[in-house]
């Protein structure tokens, strides 16, 4: 984990991390597969084989920019059980725990394991671009489950919200600012809409909570002294299950029928190279979660909490497009995306330890009885 944090990884910078960690997997008698995502350094793929049933490991190796207000070395500073350091919790600590687990289960026999595809991508605190990669050139087509290592304080994360972003797009009528009532102010008009989006009721999910609109950019000016002809603003939509665009673009357009808002309206998708991002959800009763959630507990004697992303990351293209069971179970830390971010090295020992006997379980029927038999003793 050191050595990860040490690399600098924005996402767009993600070659030197990528060649260190394929190179390690190599050292460790792993064969590594480098898929370039154009722009974006390479992932890393690395396949074990086992049984019939096919498991991805997945994390991600970029982290956000360097923020202000650190006090700690971006680059690594351990003090006592915190490892400080950008990318520490998001994802690095994770992401260090499922490599060693991998190399761990490769040792053991092909036929006391399931077959394991170990996977380290580009881009995820953009747009997603290395995972997307990885489904649409088929690499994970055997998959039957999907475990992402992203934090998650040691629970389980079963599901997550899915996510549009908006463009609106307001026309008026431009006459001379002096005779404001004569014309059509766009921004004026898309203030009116803007301002009554908290009001809009979305839709209510049992798990996954409600849907929520955020704007995140609005602009307009006129030209001169006149009233503004044009102006826009850029919404972010997390969205639940049973939620799609037309339900969205219906809710904004009847919003506008409301505040009685004049001038023309454009709604649009805002432009991206990857598809959007869906929720998606997967039962509490799966088999892969009572067996995660038996291990979990056997090892340390409390009982694994359920939880579910109100955000959305990587497991969104695996549930919603892969359509296999994807869980998040990642260790605990603090601060990402912000100064003085870490993670807890004894949690990271630990998520490594469950990953490794959740794959032996896997492999092994008897593995879940000799973990309560260790646990009893």
């Amino acid at each position: 984990m050191k050595k990860l944090v040490s690399i600098p990884s924005h996402f767009g910078e993600e070659s030197r991390v990528s060649e260190f960690i394929g190179s390690f997997l190599e050292e460790h008698g792993l064969s590594v597969e480098y898929q370039e995502v154009e722009g974006f350094g390479s992932n890393v793929i690395s396949r074990i084989k086992g049984k019939r049933l096919t498991v991805v490991l997945n994390g991600h190796m970029d982290t956000v920019g360097l923020s202000s207000g650190w006090t700690r070395n971006p680059w690594g500073e351990l003090d006592g059980d915190r490892f400080y350091g950008l990318g520490s919790a998001d994802m690095k600590g994770g992401l260090a725990a499922l490599i060693a687990a991998f190399i761990e289960v490769s040792k053991l026999p092909r036929r006391k394991r399931p077959t394991v595809v170990f996977t380290a991508v580009v881009d995820e605190e953009g747009y997603s671009r290395g995972t997307w990669k990885l489904i649409e050139e088929g690499k994970l087509k055997d998959a039957n489950l999907v475990l992402v290592a992203e934090p998650t304080n040691e629970n389980l994360m079963l599901g997550a919200r899915g996510r549009y972003v908006i463009k609106l797009k307001v026309r008026g009528k431009k006459v001379h600012a002096a005779r404001p009532q004569d014309g059509i102010n766009a921004i004026e008009e898309l203030s009116k809409l803007l301002a009554f989006l908290p009001r809009i009721r979305t839709k209510k999910h049992l798990r996954l909570g409600s849907g929520s609109y955020c704007t995140l950019y609005a602009h307009g000016e006129a030209d001169g002294l006149s009233v503004p002809e044009v102006a826009e603003a850029i919404l972010d939509r997390h969205i639940v299950i049973g939620e799609d665009w037309e339900r969205v673009v219906g809710e904004l357009r009847k919003a506008a029928e409301k505040v009685k808002m004049r001038g023309e309206l454009e709604i649009s998708r805002f432009p991206r190279p990857t598809p959007e991002m869906l929720p998606y959800l997967v039962r509490e009763n799966n088999r892969f979660v009572s067996i995660f959630s038996q291990v979990y507990s056997l090892l340390w004697g409390r009982n694994l909490g359920i939880t579910y992303g109100k955000s959305v990351g990587d497991f969104n293209y695996f549930g919603a497009y892969l359509k296999v069971p994807t869980v998040v179970f990642g260790p605990i830390g603090e601060n990402w995306h912000s100064a003085n971010e870490w993670v807890s090295v004894s949690s990271v020992k630990r998520v490594k330890q469950t990953y490794l006997e959740f794959l032996r379980a896997l492999g092994s029927g008897k593995r879940l009885t000799e973990l309560a038999e260790g646990s009893r003793a």
